[in-house]
This record gives structure tokens, sequence and C-alpha cells, in this order.
């Protein structure tokens, strides 16, 4: 069964990243459009193969999330300054998360002078060299408004940048007005377009989910080992209960995305060392309605019903709909106890991480409350160390995943002087 189409995925993983920070991913959808215009006129691409390029160049810069966080609102001073540095963490994150790793190149190329890209044996290397093109024009538009005039890279034409792809440019620029077009907002609808001929198999569609999983660290580390600690215990007491595959598979999605929206929550009060306050517990609790927004429409309704009861409880006192046992399914059940260990099981800001002996007791009284269903607890409980165990050997797996792409930016960072 698909549970969320192909073009779903990039739209999602664009909107959880514009979460994060929205410059990045405006400017990369920006990019994507003109880059999309200026390959699609070569006509030497499937409508499916611009369909990826698209989706290349709009994350092009997603790098930047990790090594430029302090210059992200300002997007002249950090691509006019040595650019390699987000350019080579973007190249190793597709290289190593997505299933695309063959287009990855495109991101490390893609800030490099036009002089030395032209030595590189490298079959996307010209669309490299369109998106360091048009991430120019944007930019410096984006800054200099009615008295930006795209002719002035003319004087970089065969150095710094492709002077065939400056031709390409202005030519596609006459005929279709792109800049006319971003600037009235006309491109969106025409970009959309293109994403109907995204095409991933399950597969595919489960290792970007996986990697949306690594994009959630951009905005804070924790959330990558809770949302895994989450899937694994939702996953073990699923194929415990001998629920049908089908059912196992909802909870599997649900269980990635129910937290997404926990990146458009403040981080200084996600982190603050104490108690919240009341307004502040207010505003967290609106993650769940930012998962909706995000989720609604792409994801199947099914599993977006699971994902956004994860803190509902039985005795109606959980959020947001204030759901009641008789209300709330098994496969919620299994989320909400998923997700409520996850919490005890990792350090916070405000206390350290809570010891088996009162995650079982909490579990316990949960139960006796009526606030969490007594059948997955009971599972939990009964293979309580097995079931940890599997999440230790997984949250290593991501550690080392993480350990591997900081291993492998500093050997190139070296090699580039960075």
């Amino acid at each position: 069964m698909e549970y969320i189409k192909s073009k779903d995925i990039y739209l999602l993983m664009r909107d959880v990243l514009k979460l994060i920070n929205p410059a990045v991913m405006e400017h990369g959808s920006r990019v994507a459009y003109m880059v999309y215009k200026m390959l699609r006129e070569e006509n030497r691409f499937e409508e499916f193969e611009l369909a990826d390029l698209v989706m290349i160049a709009t994350m092009h810069d997603i790098g930047a999330y990790k090594t430029e966080q302090s210059r992200l609102n300002d997007m002249l001073q950090y691509e006019t300054r040595d650019s390699m540095a987000h350019s080579i963490y973007g190249y190793l994150f597709f290289r190593y998360l997505s299933p695309v790793p063959d287009l990855s190149k495109v991101i490390m190329y893609h800030c490099r002078d036009f002089e030395k890209l032209s030595t590189v044996d490298y079959e996307y290397k010209d669309v490299a060299a369109y998106i360091n093109i048009a991430e120019k024009i944007d930019i410096y538009s984006m800054t200099m408004g009615n008295q930006f005039d795209p002719r002035m890279f003319q004087k970089q034409a065969g150095t710094k940048l492709s002077a065939a792809g400056l031709d390409r440019f202005y030519q596609c620029d006459a005929k279709y007005g792109l800049l006319s077009g971003i600037k009235s907002g006309a491109y969106k609808e025409e970009l959309k377009e293109i994403t109907d001929y995204m095409l991933f198999n399950n597969e595919d569609k489960k290792k970007f989910l996986d990697m949306l999983i690594y994009c959630l660290g951009f905005y804070r580390e924790e959330m990558v080992l809770d949302t895994v600690t989450t899937i694994c215990i939702c996953v073990e007491i699923a194929s415990r209960l001998f629920l049908p595959e089908q059912e196992r598979e909802m909870i599997y999605y649900a269980a990635l995305l129910h937290d997404l929206g926990m990146v458009g929550i403040s981080k200084e009060v996600v982190t603050a060392p104490r108690k919240l306050r009341p307004e502040e517990l207010k505003h967290v609790r609106t993650h769940v309605e930012i998962t909706e927004e995000k989720l609604i429409g792409k994801m199947d309704p099914e599993v977006l019903s699971i994902a956004l009861a994860h803190h509902e409880r039985g005795d109606g006192n959980g959020y947001p709909m204030h759901l009641t046992d008789r209300k709330i399914t098994l496969q919620q059940g299994i989320l909400q106890v998923g997700d409520a260990v996850s919490a005890l099981l990792h350090k916070r800001s405000f206390r350290d991480v809570v010891p088996k002996n009162q995650v079982v007791g909490y579990l316990s009284e949960e139960v006796a409350r009526k606030r969490l269903k007594q059948q997955p607890v009971t599972i939990l409980l009964d293979s309580y160390d097995e079931i940890i165990g599997h999440v230790k050997k997984e949250t290593a797996a991501i550690l080392k995943m993480y350990q591997t792409i900081n291993a492998q930016y500093k050997l190139v960072s070296e090699k580039y002087n960075i």
C-alpha cells in the first residue's frame, strides 16, 4: 500500500527544513526553478530525470543547516565566503543517507569555479554549474532588488561561471521571464507541476524518510535518537502483538513522523533547564498541530491519525483532542507507549536518564490510571530488556552513521584546507 506519494516525500522534506530555517529552502526553490527551466530548454532529460534534478537543486544548500547555522539568515554572507564547508557536508549527507548517491556530487561541486569544474569527469557537472549560476543570480537579485542586472555576471563567463550556462540563463529569462516569475511568485506552481514526475519505489521512500529523521538533527540532535527509539519500541511491540503487516507499517510511519512539528517550536523553550511555565508548555503542545499541518494531504489519513494521537491519554487529559480510552485505537496506544518511554530513556536539559525501575513504575501507574493501554505496556514490560537491547543497537547504528559522516567531512575538509 502507498502511504505517501513520491512528490510528497520531496514536499515534506522541503517543508520540514523550512520550519528549521525558511531562507535556505526558499532560496533552494528559486534556484531549482531556474535550473529546471534551463535544463528543460536543452531537451536532453526525461521529465522524471528533471524531477530528480529539481529535488537536488532545491536541497543544494542542505549542508548549510549544519555548517552555517549562525549565517543562515544572511544568504549573501554565507554564499560569498568560502562555501566549500556546506557543499561538502551536503554531499556527504546525500551520499550516505539518500537513495540517489549518484547525484550527491552535484551538491559538492555547485560552488566550484567553472575553470576547475570543467576538468572534472562527472556526468552531472553541468547541472552543478547551472546551480552555481542560478544561486548567484538569486542571491544578488534578492539583495539588490530593482538595481540588479543579471548581465553583471558576464565578466565571470568562462572563469568563475560557465559561459554556456550564462547564455542559457539569459536565453530562458528572455523567453520565459524567469526573474519576473520569481518576483511575482508564479514560478511556484510551475515548479510544483514537475514534482508529479518524481518516481520513488517503497524502498527509496523509506530511505528518504529515514534521511528526514537525520534532518531533524539540524534542529536538535537529540530528536534523531528520540525518534529512532520510538520507532524501535513501537515496531517491537507491534510485532509481539502479531499485528498484520499493514498495521505494523502504519505504526512505523506514524512513529517516524509523529514529532516533526517539534522543529517549529522555540529551541530555547525545548532546551530550558527547568520546569516549563504554562505559556511555554502551551507553546510546546502546538507541535502536534504543526505536525498535522505538514502531513495532512501528504500522508495516509490512518497513519496521520496514529501520529497525531501520541500525546492523548485514556483518561481524557491528553492533548490535543482529549480522547478517552474507548476512542484510542491499539495502534495509537502503541505509539503513546513508545513515545513516552523514549522520552524517559534519554537525558533532558532538566533531568538525567530515567532508570529501568522508575520506567517500569511509571508504566504500571499509567496503566492503573487508565492513561496508557494495558496490552502494549504488558508486552513491553514482559520483554523489556530484549526490546531495550534492540533499541540500543539501533541507536548505536545512528551514532555510527553520524561519526562516519563527520569523519569523512573532516578528511575532505582537510583536503580543501577548510
